[in-house]
Protein backbone atom coordinates (compact mmCIF):
# COMPACT_ATOMS: atom_id res chain seq x y z
CA UNK A 1 0.00 0.00 0.00
CA UNK A 2 1.46 3.39 -0.94
CA UNK A 3 1.70 6.22 1.60
CA UNK A 4 -1.16 8.33 0.25
CA UNK A 5 -3.55 5.38 0.14
CA UNK A 6 -2.69 4.47 3.74
CA UNK A 7 -3.40 8.04 4.87
CA UNK A 8 -6.68 8.23 2.95
CA UNK A 9 -7.90 4.90 4.31
CA UNK A 10 -7.15 5.90 7.89
CA UNK A 11 -8.85 9.29 7.53
CA UNK A 12 -11.94 7.64 6.04
CA UNK A 13 -12.41 5.76 9.32
CA UNK A 14 -13.00 9.10 11.08
CA UNK A 15 -16.13 9.86 9.05
CA UNK A 16 -19.60 8.97 10.29
CA UNK A 17 -23.05 8.61 8.65
CA UNK A 18 -24.75 11.95 8.18
CA UNK A 19 -21.53 13.97 8.17
CA UNK A 20 -21.07 16.90 5.81
CA UNK A 21 -17.38 16.74 4.86
CA UNK A 22 -15.09 19.02 2.88
CA UNK A 23 -12.06 17.45 1.19
CA UNK A 24 -9.17 19.79 0.42
CA UNK A 25 -7.13 19.82 -2.76
CA UNK A 26 -4.61 17.03 -3.31
CA UNK A 27 -4.25 14.03 -1.02
CA UNK A 28 -7.52 14.65 0.90
CA UNK A 29 -9.58 14.05 -2.25
CA UNK A 30 -8.48 10.38 -2.11
CA UNK A 31 -10.49 9.87 1.08
CA UNK A 32 -13.81 9.65 -0.79
CA UNK A 33 -12.67 6.48 -2.58
CA UNK A 34 -12.48 4.67 0.78
CA UNK A 35 -15.98 5.52 1.95
CA UNK A 36 -18.72 3.03 0.97
CA UNK A 37 -21.35 4.49 -1.35
CA UNK A 38 -24.08 3.62 1.13
CA UNK A 39 -22.28 5.29 4.06
CA UNK A 40 -24.61 8.33 3.97
CA UNK A 41 -21.64 10.72 4.09
CA UNK A 42 -21.94 13.90 2.04
CA UNK A 43 -18.84 15.45 0.48
CA UNK A 44 -18.80 19.18 -0.19
CA UNK A 45 -16.46 21.17 -2.41
CA UNK A 46 -16.13 24.94 -1.98
CA UNK A 47 -16.61 25.54 -5.69
CA UNK A 48 -20.27 24.64 -5.13
CA UNK A 49 -21.45 21.05 -4.71
CA UNK A 50 -22.72 18.75 -1.97
CA UNK A 51 -22.92 15.06 -2.83
CA UNK A 52 -19.82 14.67 -4.97
CA UNK A 53 -18.04 11.36 -5.46
CA UNK A 54 -15.19 10.00 -7.52
CA UNK A 55 -15.79 9.26 -11.21
CA UNK A 56 -17.04 5.68 -11.21
CA UNK A 57 -15.91 4.68 -14.70
CA UNK A 58 -13.10 5.98 -16.88
CA UNK A 59 -14.39 7.91 -19.87
CA UNK A 60 -17.47 9.27 -18.11
CA UNK A 61 -15.78 12.50 -16.96
CA UNK A 62 -17.74 15.71 -17.53
CA UNK A 63 -15.87 18.97 -18.18
CA UNK A 64 -18.37 21.02 -16.18
CA UNK A 65 -18.40 18.87 -13.04
CA UNK A 66 -15.15 19.21 -11.05
CA UNK A 67 -13.86 19.56 -7.52
CA UNK A 68 -12.13 22.71 -6.22
CA UNK A 69 -8.87 21.63 -7.90
CA UNK A 70 -10.56 21.28 -11.29
CA UNK A 71 -10.39 17.47 -11.23
CA UNK A 72 -13.34 15.51 -12.67
CA UNK A 73 -15.93 14.19 -10.20
CA UNK A 74 -19.36 12.62 -10.39
CA UNK A 75 -22.39 13.19 -8.22
CA UNK A 76 -24.64 11.02 -6.11
CA UNK A 77 -28.40 10.97 -6.80
CA UNK A 78 -29.86 13.99 -5.04
CA UNK A 79 -26.63 15.99 -5.11
CA UNK A 80 -26.94 19.78 -5.16
CA UNK A 81 -24.89 22.42 -6.97
CA UNK A 82 -24.87 26.12 -6.13
CA UNK A 83 -22.81 29.29 -6.37
CA UNK A 84 -19.68 30.09 -4.35
CA UNK A 85 -21.54 32.49 -2.07
CA UNK A 86 -23.85 29.68 -0.92
CA UNK A 87 -20.94 27.27 -0.64
CA UNK A 88 -18.96 29.59 1.61
CA UNK A 89 -22.12 30.30 3.56
CA UNK A 90 -22.16 26.61 4.46
CA UNK A 91 -18.52 26.77 5.49
CA UNK A 92 -18.52 30.08 7.38
CA UNK A 93 -21.86 29.28 8.97
CA UNK A 94 -20.31 26.33 10.82
CA UNK A 95 -22.32 23.66 8.99
CA UNK A 96 -19.36 21.39 8.08
CA UNK A 97 -18.84 18.46 10.41
CA UNK A 98 -15.31 17.78 9.16
CA UNK A 99 -12.76 19.30 6.84
CA UNK A 100 -9.80 17.24 5.65
CA UNK A 101 -6.86 19.37 4.53
CA UNK A 102 -3.34 18.77 3.31
CA UNK A 103 -0.44 20.45 5.06
CA UNK A 104 2.96 21.96 4.41
CA UNK A 105 3.77 22.14 8.13
CA UNK A 106 2.07 21.60 11.50
CA UNK A 107 3.62 22.93 14.72
CA UNK A 108 3.69 21.37 18.19
CA UNK A 109 0.50 23.24 19.06
CA UNK A 110 -1.30 21.60 16.13
CA UNK A 111 -1.49 24.80 14.08
CA UNK A 112 -1.51 24.28 10.31
CA UNK A 113 0.44 26.04 7.57
CA UNK A 114 -0.85 24.96 4.18
CA UNK A 115 -1.60 27.88 1.91
CA UNK A 116 1.62 29.66 1.00
CA UNK A 117 5.37 29.29 0.54
CA UNK A 118 6.93 32.79 0.73
CA UNK A 119 8.58 33.81 -2.52
CA UNK A 120 6.56 31.32 -4.57
CA UNK A 121 3.76 32.14 -6.97
CA UNK A 122 0.43 31.20 -5.38
CA UNK A 123 -3.04 31.54 -6.92
CA UNK A 124 -4.54 32.63 -3.59
CA UNK A 125 -5.44 31.24 -0.22
CA UNK A 126 -8.53 29.42 -1.47
CA UNK A 127 -10.93 28.30 1.23
CA UNK A 128 -8.33 26.96 3.67
CA UNK A 129 -8.59 29.77 6.22
CA UNK A 130 -12.39 29.62 6.28
CA UNK A 131 -12.35 25.83 6.54
CA UNK A 132 -9.89 25.63 9.43
CA UNK A 133 -11.69 28.40 11.29
CA UNK A 134 -15.26 27.22 10.79
CA UNK A 135 -15.46 23.40 10.48
CA UNK A 136 -16.45 21.54 13.63
CA UNK A 137 -13.49 19.17 13.23
CA UNK A 138 -10.23 19.69 11.33
CA UNK A 139 -8.19 16.69 10.14
CA UNK A 140 -4.78 17.24 8.55
CA UNK A 141 -3.86 14.51 6.04
CA UNK A 142 -0.25 14.78 4.86
CA UNK A 143 3.04 12.95 4.48
CA UNK A 144 5.23 13.04 7.58
CA UNK A 145 8.25 14.50 5.77
CA UNK A 146 9.09 16.32 2.55
CA UNK A 147 12.42 15.58 0.86
CA UNK A 148 13.59 14.02 4.11
CA UNK A 149 12.73 17.06 6.24
CA UNK A 150 10.06 16.96 8.98
CA UNK A 151 6.73 18.62 8.25
CA UNK A 152 5.70 18.33 11.88
CA UNK A 153 7.86 20.93 13.61
CA UNK A 154 8.35 22.86 16.82
CA UNK A 155 7.43 26.17 15.17
CA UNK A 156 6.11 26.70 11.64
CA UNK A 157 8.41 28.68 9.39
CA UNK A 158 5.61 29.10 6.83
CA UNK A 159 2.60 31.41 7.31
CA UNK A 160 -0.09 29.86 9.50
CA UNK A 161 -3.46 29.14 7.93
CA UNK A 162 -5.25 29.74 11.23
CA UNK A 163 -4.46 30.13 14.92
CA UNK A 164 -6.88 27.29 15.60
CA UNK A 165 -5.47 23.91 16.60
CA UNK A 166 -6.27 20.97 14.30
CA UNK A 167 -8.12 18.04 15.88
CA UNK A 168 -6.19 15.18 14.27
CA UNK A 169 -3.10 14.66 12.11
CA UNK A 170 -2.80 11.55 9.95
CA UNK A 171 0.44 10.68 8.16
CA UNK A 172 1.90 7.53 6.62
CA UNK A 173 3.74 6.94 9.91
CA UNK A 174 1.27 7.82 12.63
CA UNK A 175 -1.89 9.39 13.95
CA UNK A 176 -1.26 12.39 16.22
CA UNK A 177 -3.66 14.28 18.48
CA UNK A 178 -2.82 17.96 19.11
CA UNK A 179 -3.38 19.13 22.70
CA UNK A 180 -2.39 22.22 24.71
CA UNK A 181 0.52 20.17 26.10
CA UNK A 182 1.78 19.07 22.67
CA UNK A 183 1.25 16.32 20.12
CA UNK A 184 0.17 12.94 21.45
CA UNK A 185 1.22 9.85 19.49
CA UNK A 186 -2.12 8.03 19.26
CA UNK A 187 -1.47 5.30 16.65
CA UNK A 188 1.38 3.86 14.61
CA UNK A 189 1.26 2.81 10.98
CA UNK A 190 1.73 -0.91 10.29
CA UNK A 191 5.36 -1.92 10.72
CA UNK A 192 6.36 1.41 12.31
CA UNK A 193 7.57 1.93 15.88
CA UNK A 194 7.44 5.02 18.08
CA UNK A 195 11.16 5.67 17.78
CA UNK A 196 10.92 5.86 13.98
CA UNK A 197 8.08 8.37 14.22
CA UNK A 198 10.03 10.53 16.67
CA UNK A 199 13.12 10.51 14.43
CA UNK A 200 11.01 11.79 11.52
CA UNK A 201 9.39 14.52 13.64
CA UNK A 202 10.83 17.97 14.33
CA UNK A 203 9.33 18.34 17.79
CA UNK A 204 9.08 16.13 20.86
CA UNK A 205 6.02 13.89 20.88
CA UNK A 206 4.04 12.81 23.92
CA UNK A 207 4.15 9.00 24.01
CA UNK A 208 2.16 6.86 26.45
CA UNK A 209 3.14 3.24 25.88
CA UNK A 210 1.95 1.01 24.45
CA UNK A 211 0.86 2.80 21.27
CA UNK A 212 -1.52 0.71 19.10
CA UNK A 213 -1.20 0.30 15.35
CA UNK A 214 -3.74 1.72 12.91
CA UNK A 215 -6.83 -0.32 12.11
CA UNK A 216 -7.34 0.07 8.38
CA UNK A 217 -10.07 -2.56 7.85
Amino acid sequence: MDDKTLIARRVARELRPGYLVNLGIGLPTLVAAWVPRDANIFFQSENGIVGMQAVQEEGLEADDLTDAAGQPISALPGAATFDSATSFGLIRGGHLDVTVLGGLQVDRKGRLANWMVPGSMVPGMGGAMDLVTSARRVIVAMTHTAKGRPKIVETCTLPLTSARRADLIVTELAVLVPTPAGLILKELAPGVDAEAVQRATGTRLIVAAPVPHMDLD
